[in-house]
Parts: structure tokens; sequence; C-alpha cells
């Protein structure tokens, strides 16, 4: 590789992980182990900084002078840099209460995914705890920054979060997450019992503490400014256009102006509408779209009826797919996936599933969180398009085959190019009927379910955060458009609220994979093979979509040279 390029991404990627040192614990990489993130603005400005000089010194290379994979290693990190930078120019910890991805969630629902190998690492996170609560603190002094600049968060993530906190300081000491991580393999049980005496140290006079001033925070300075439920966008913040224009371009990779993003949501919406009238003849015994989506929302033989019955029929979804995926990719993970339920607190302002991504040292597995909570309101129709996205040959396909690409720096096997991942993951949901997945007819469903739910996010987020709509609109939309549960849309269009521009990222980037792929088999006839087309595609780790188009429209063949 070019020497020059090489220590670049290498500098990139260790700038990524000093950036987020909890993104290294989870991914295996312990060298940051106890530290945790710096969230002021001082810090910030530096990453700005730092970012900047990244793009800059990328972009200074002459792509002449590389090969074709250096050349995407260029691209992608000017990209990526340029992003994140744009990124942390918004502001957003000036206003950001997350109750979907926020820190105050994620951690209580993924603490207990991280491992713990050695004596060092444990006594490190006894370290990290210790400096949750100066985090915490950090967080606040942002939020406060924020609120001096009218620069506040929507009621709705306020109330949700402090919901959140309660449920964790209300909770019993001896089963908290912070507490009861696994030991080192190598630790007896008193050595356990030794650590954990330290962890709970730590959790009575950081970590619950830290809470516990992030949520008074919220209940005494934050919610009384907050945005009402009629003005939840980023429009209504001084500079919500430009704000939720680069996330646009962050999550999608694409200029898109927002008004061309909901016109082509409303498009697909139309389009899918078709596609129920001709399944619900065949399943329910009705074409009148309204008669179709009461049934599938409120029909309650079509829900799950225990915790153990989603666990079952997302199980056996995922073992299909293990079995099938050798006849439509020649690249397979070597890394397993498994499934476990999403933990609470969290659990019942969490997405209906998500996917954890394994350890680089193979120490924790892929594993994809299935939502149990109020199994009754849980559909069976959605069940299998969700473990297909979320597992195999989704995110885990992706993801695994990323990390276990050679001869790519690191940062490309994690880049957070939301568009490639996400769109990934919607594209195997239809993918899935091709390969003969789904059970029938009525989890064929699902797939429409989901898709237009994607495309709604389309009209509501842009709806929301660019044309002032208010949060009761985008519920009602979604209530119309698709056969989505209210719990869930509502629960939806608060992520939307408190994560702007990422809910697009889905829809624009399965239309991409699909656009590419049909005009590669225009362009190759007999001689395109769909193994070798999703190979293309998963090559390369996480690309943006430009540059994906530039890939697969080069991708020529052995068989046609």
């Amino acid at each position: 590789m070019n020497e020059e390029l090489a220590r670049l991404a290498d500098d990139y990627w260790e700038l990524e992980l000093e950036r987020s040192p909890t993104t290294g614990l989870f991914i295996g990489d312990y060298r940051r182990a106890g530290e945790m993130e710096d969230l002021t603005r001082a810090a910030e400005d530096e990453f700005i900084e730092r970012l900047d000089a990244v793009a800059a010194a990328a972009e200074a290379i002459d792509p002449a002078t590389l090969t074709a994979d250096e050349q995407v290693t260029r691209a992608v990190m000017m990209k990526e840099a340029t992003g994140a930078a744009t990124e942390l120019r918004s502001r957003f910890a000036e206003f950001a209460v997350d109750p979907s991805s926020g820190l105050h969630v994620e951690l209580l629902q993924l603490v207990g995914q991280i491992t713990v190998p050695t004596a060092e690492v444990a006594d490190a996170i006894v370290v990290k705890w210790s400096r949750l609560g100066t985090t915490f603190d950090q967080a606040i002094k942002r939020l406060r920054q924020g609120t001096a600049r009218d620069r506040t968060p929507p009621a709705i993530s306020v109330q949700k979060a402090m919901a959140q906190i309660d449920d964790y300081l209300d909770s019993d000491l001896a089963t908290d997450p912070f507490i009861n991580l696994a030991p080192p393999p190598q630790f007896s049980d008193d050595q356990t019992a030794a650590w954990r005496d330290r962890l709970e140290t730590q959790v009575i006079e950081s970590v619950r503490p830290g809470y516990a001033a992030y949520r008074d925070t919220l209940w005494n300075e934050v919610l009384e400014k907050s945005r009402p439920p009629e003005r939840t966008g980023l429009v209504w913040l001084p500079d919500g256009g430009e704000t939720y224009a680069g996330a646009i371009r962050r999550h999608t990779s694409l200029d898109l102006a927002p008004l061309d993003i909901h016109n082509i949501g409303l498009e697909e919406i139309v389009q899918i509408r078709s596609q129920y009238r001709e399944l619900g003849s065949r399943v329910l015994g009705t074409d009148n779209l309204t008669m179709i989506y009461q049934q599938l929302r409120n029909d309650r033989a079509l829900r799950f009826e225990s915790v153990e019955q989603i666990v079952a029929a997302a199980q056996a979804a995922m073992d299909r797919a293990r079995a099938a995926i050798p006849d439509w990719f020649g690249r397979l993970p070597q890394t397993n996936c498994v499934m476990a339920q999403i933990p609470g607190p969290g659990a019942e302002d969490a997405p209906l599933a998500f996917y954890l991504p394994p350890t680089v040292d193979g120490s924790r597995p892929g594993t994809y969180f299935v939502n149990t909570t109020q199994p009754a309101t849980r559909t069976r129709y959605e069940s299998e398009a969700l473990a297909f996205h979320e597992s195999i040959p989704g995110h885990h396909l992706q993801i695994a085959i990323a990390q276990e690409l050679e001869g790519i720096p690191e940062f490309r096997k994690h880049a957070l190019v939301t568009a490639y991942v996400e769109g990934w993951g919607l594209y195997t949901e239809r993918l899935a009927d091709e390969m003969g997945l789904y059970s029938g007819d009525l989890e064929r469903m699902g797939i429409l379910s989901f898709d237009s739910w994607r495309a709604g996010r389309l009209v509501v987020d842009t709806g929301m955060h660019a044309l002032g709509w208010s949060r009761d609109e985008a519920i009602e939309y979604l209530i119309m458009n698709s056969p989505q549960a209210p719990n869930n849309i509502e629960t939806e269009i608060d992520r939307y609220i408190g994560w702007p521009g990422q809910a697009l990222a889905y829809k624009l980037g399965q239309r991409e994979i699909f656009r590419l792929r049909a005009q590669a088999q225009q362009r190759l006839g007999a001689y395109f093979d769909i193994k070798a087309f999703h190979d293309v595609v998963l090559d390369s780790g996480p690309v943006p979509l430009p540059l994906l188009a530039e890939r697969v429209g080069a991708w020529q063949p052995e068989s046609t040279a």
C-alpha cells in the first residue's frame, strides 16, 4: 500500500477510537478500556480540527498514484472524516437527548455484552465506571450550552429519557448491569467477588450519581425549555436547516434535498399499495387497503402470545437463513451469530430489534437482539423479515464479512456508512424471499409492512425536520400508510425525533442496491451471477453509495473478460 495512505489510514482509525473508546471496548480493542468519551466543547473542537486534517491529507494524495483498492480507501476516508466533522460542527451534544441511542440508555442495554478477557481489562472497567459521573457532568454542561442558545431537545425525548433513568435508579443494586459483568475466564470465585465489590463501589459513587444528576438536570433545567410535540423537528432550531442537511449527508452519503427525499417516500408508498392489494386478496381475503391494515394491526391471531414464541420464531428464521446462504454468497462469515433478548431498562423504548457486531478477537459472536416486551403487540408476520434484516443474510453477514476482510485498513471494516449498512439490511428482506426463506404468504406480508414503514420514514423524517410537521402528524401518517401497531409507530416516531436523518438511510440504500443490481443484470446478461454480485457489494466493507455505484459499474466477471 502507498505508505502515506497507509499511515493516514492508521492515524484516522486511532483518532476514531480515541474519539469513542467505548466503541473500541465493544469491538474488542481494549487499549482504552478505562476511558470514557470526552463530551466537552473543547474536545469537540479538537476532533473537528483533526478530522479536517485527515480529510485534507487524503484529498492531497494523487489518486493516480494509488491502486484501485487504495483509491477506495482514500475516498472512504475523505467521506467519513468529512461527515464526522460535519456532525460534530452541528453540536448535537447541545440538544441530543435520545431515548433510543443516547448515552444513558445505550450503556444500559449493551454493558452486558462487554467481554473482559484479562485482569488488566477488569481493572480498566473499574476505572471506566469511576469516570462515568464526569461524562454525565460534561453532557449536562453541553445541554446548558444548548439551552442558552435556544437549541433545546424535544420534550418527548426528555420525558422518555427521565423515565428510563428512573427505572434504572429504582432497580435493585444486586441486578445492576454495571456490576454483573462476566469476569475474566481466569478469575477464581474470590477474585470475581472482589472485582464486583470494586465495580459496586463505582456504581454507588459515580455511575448512579451521574445518572441521577443528569436526570435532575433534565427535570429542573431542560424540560420546561424543550420543544413541544408540535415543534419536534430540527426546523424549529435557529440553525435547523443547516443541521438537518448535514445529517442527511452523514447518514445517506448523498446530496439530496429534504423535499426530494420526501417525494421519493410518497412515490414508494403508492407503489407498495398495489403489492398489499395483490397479497392481501390471497392471505386475508380482501384487496381493500384500509381493511388490510386494520386486520394486520388488530387481529390477535396474527400476534405472539408469549416471549418464548417470539424467541423460537426468530431462531428458526435465522437457522434457515444460515443453511441457505452458501447458494447465494461466495464469501461467508466465519464468525457465528447468536440471538438474545433486548435487556431493560430501556427495552420498552427500544426498536423491534437490533444487531451488535462481534468483537474483532472472536471473544463475542455477532448478536441479534429481539424486543420481547409486550408479546401481544409483536406480530408473527413480521418476525421473519425482522430476523433476516438484523441477522442473516442481513447485518451479521455484511458486518462480520467486513470485519474479516484482509488487506484493507481497519477503519474500513468499521466505517459508519449508514445507507450502505442499513440499505443492505433492508435489501435482504426481499432477497430472503428470492432465497425461499419465508414460511408462507402471511410472512411475506412482513416484507410489505417493513417496506412501507421504511418508505414512510422518508416522508415523516423530512416532514418533521424540514417541513415542520408535529409529532401527531407524523404518527397519523404512518398509521394511515402502514399496518404497524400504534405503540411501535409512536416508538419509531420518537426515535426519528431524537436521531434526525438516520432513518432515511434504509430505503435510500435499499433502492440504490436494487438499482445497481438491475443495471448489472442488464449490462452482463447471461454472465450475471448473483453470488458474484453480492461479493462485489460486500468485499470492500462499508462504502458510500456513490462509491458503491462505481465499484458495481466497473465489475466485470472473469467469464466475460
